[in-house]
C-alpha cells in the first residue's frame, strides 16, 4: 500500500504556506527578479495613482462598472457582464440562481476531472451531479436545470468546436441553458485554437479567469445574456461574491493590456525548450509551453537508471505520484526560483507540473537558462526522495 505525504486538503494548505513562505523569503534576500512565475496564473494588479483615488465602496464600481461592460463584452462577447471575486464565486452564484433543488447539473468536459468548485457548488445547492468527457455517452436525463462545459481543463485540455455546438444545440432543444466555464479558454481557444467565443457558439453564460493567461487579478469575469446575468448578480450581491472595486479596477486594465502576441510567441519557445529536453521523456507539450504528468513524472523516476531496484521499491510504498509533483515543484521553487501550480495551488488542483511561456516572467526568462534550473531540480528530485524525512520537509517546512 502506497502512503502519501499529502493526503488530505489540510495538508495541501500546510504545503502552499510553505511556498508561500520560500517566496517570501527569496523577495526579501534576492529581490522579485529572482523569482519566475511561470504558473500561467500569474496575473497582476494594474493600477495607477488616479485608479488608486477612486478606490471607495460605491465611486469605483460608479466610474469602471461601465467601461468594464464595454471592454468586457468584447473580450466574451454576450449582452452584460458581471465581475466576481474568482471564478469559482461565479460558478457558486449561478449554479445557486439556475440550479432547482434535486434537479441536474450536466457537466461535460474534454477530460476528468472536473474543477471542485463544480462538484462542490451542486452539493450546496442540494443538486444532483452527472459528468461526462465523451461525447457518444453524452445525454440529457429528465429534471435537468443547467449544462454547464468546460472549455479548457486545469491541464489545458481543449475542446473541439463541433462538440461545443452539439452539446449547446441539444440544450437548447430542451429550453435548459449552457454556462461554460472558460476559465484559461477564454484565450487559450480564441488565440492558439482559433475558436469562437462561447457565446458565438451559441452559449448562454460564461466565466473566465481575469489571471490566466491575461495580465489581471485573481478574478473571475461572466457574460451572456442581460437577464441571467441580472439573476446572478442579485444571488451574488446577497452572497458577498461579487468583485470589490480594486479588482473591477485591475479587471478593467488587465483587459485593456492584454496582448495576443505573448499567447503566440509562447509557442517559438516552447519548441526550443523541447529539443533540449530531448534526453527527457517525461515531457508533453501544451498550447503555451510544456508540462509533466503525475504518471510521466513517476515513470521518470523509475526508468531513468539512476536509482536501484530496491531504493525504488522502497520510494514507491512511501510517495505517491502526487507527492512527486509537489516535492519537485518545492525544489523548483526553493532552489531556482521557479512557481508552478503544485507548489501554490488550492486544494482539489491538478498536480501537474506546467511551464507557462507565455507569462511575462518567461518573457524575459532565456530558454537556455530555463533548461538548466529544470535539470538540475530533477537531479536534486531523485537525491530528495531516497530519504522520507528530507521528502517531507521539502514540502511541509521545518
Amino acid at each position: 500500500m502506497i502512503t502519501m505525504i499529502v493526503n488530505t486538503s489540510v495538508d495541501e494548505v500546510k504545503k502552499r504556506e510553505n511556498s508561500l513562505k520560500i517566496i517570501r523569503n527569496i523577495i526579501k534576500t534576492q529581490g522579485r527578479k529572482k523569482l519566475y512565475d511561470l504558473t500561467g496564473l500569474s496575473g497582476g494588479f494594474i493600477a495607477d495613482q488616479n485608479d488608486l483615488n477612486l478606490l471607495e465602496t460605491y465611486v469605483g464600481p460608479a466610474i469602471f462598472e461601465e467601461e468594464l461592460d464595454r471592454l468586457g463584452k468584447e473580450h466574451l462577447g454576450g449582452e452584460k457582464v458581471l465581475a466576481v471575486n474568482r471564478t469559482s464565486s461565479g460558478i457558486l452564484a449561478t449554479i445557486l440562481t439556475l440550479m432547482n433543488p434535486n434537479s441536474y447539473l450536466i457537466h461535460f468536459l474534454p477530460k476528468s476531472p472536473s474543477h471542485p468548485s463544480i462538484i462542490k457548488s451542486v452539493e450546496i445547492a442540494k443538486g444532483k451531479y452527472l459528468e461526462f468527457n465523451n461525447i457518444n455517452d453524452f445525454h440529457i436525463v429528465k429534471n435537468t436545470s443547467l449544462i454547464v462545459i468546460t472549455g479548457s481543463t486545469m491541464d489545458h485540455e481543449v475542446l473541439d468546436e463541433e462538440t461545443f455546438k452539439k452539446i449547446i444545440d441539444n440544450a437548447h432543444k430542451r429550453d435548459i441553458p449552457v454556462f461554460v466555464d472558460d476559465a484559461s479558454g477564454a484565450r487559450l481557444r480564441t488565440v492558439i485554437y482559433n475558436q469562437k467565443k462561447a457565446i458565438d457558439l451559441g452559449a448562454d453564460l460564461v466565466v473566465t479567469s481575469t489571471d490566466k493567461l491575461m495580465p489581471g487579478p485573481r478574478g473571475g469575469l461572466m457574460a451572456g445574456k442581460a437577464n441571467l446575468i441580472n439573476k446572478i448578480k442579485s444571488t451574488a450581491y446577497q452572497f458577498g461574491l461579487e468583485a470589490q472595486p480594486p479588482s473591477i479596477i485591475a479587471i478593467f486594465n488587465g483587459l485593456k493590456s492584454f496582448k495576443k502576441e505573448n499567447l503566440l510567441n509562447s509557442i517559438e519557445k516552447k519548441k526550443s525548450l523541447m529539443d533540449m529536453l530531448n534526453s527527457y521523456s517525461m515531457f508533453e507539450e501544451t498550447p503555451t509551453g510544456i508540462m509533466v504528468s503525475e504518471e510521466n513524472l513517476k515513470n521518470e523516476v523509475k526508468n531513468c537508471g539512476k536509482i536501484d531496484d530496491k531504493t525504488l521499491s522502497k520510494i514507491e510504498k512511501e510517495i505517491s505520484s502526487s507527492d512527486l509533483c509537489f516535492i519537485w515543484a518545492l525544489l523548483l521553487l526553493k532552489d531556482e526560483g521557479i512557481i508552478t501550480i503544485p507548489a501554490v495551488s488550492m486544494p482539489g488542483a491538478s498536480s501537474t507540473i506546467r511551464f507557462d511561456l507565455s507569462s511575462k516572467d518567461a518573457i524575459n526568462l532565456n530558454m537556455n537558462s530555463l533548461y538548466e534550473k529544470i535539470d538540475n531540480s530533477f537531479k536534486k528530485l531523485l537525491d530528495t526522495i531516497q530519504d522520507l524525512n528530507k521528502s517531507k520537509e521539502m514540502i511541509y517546512g521545518n
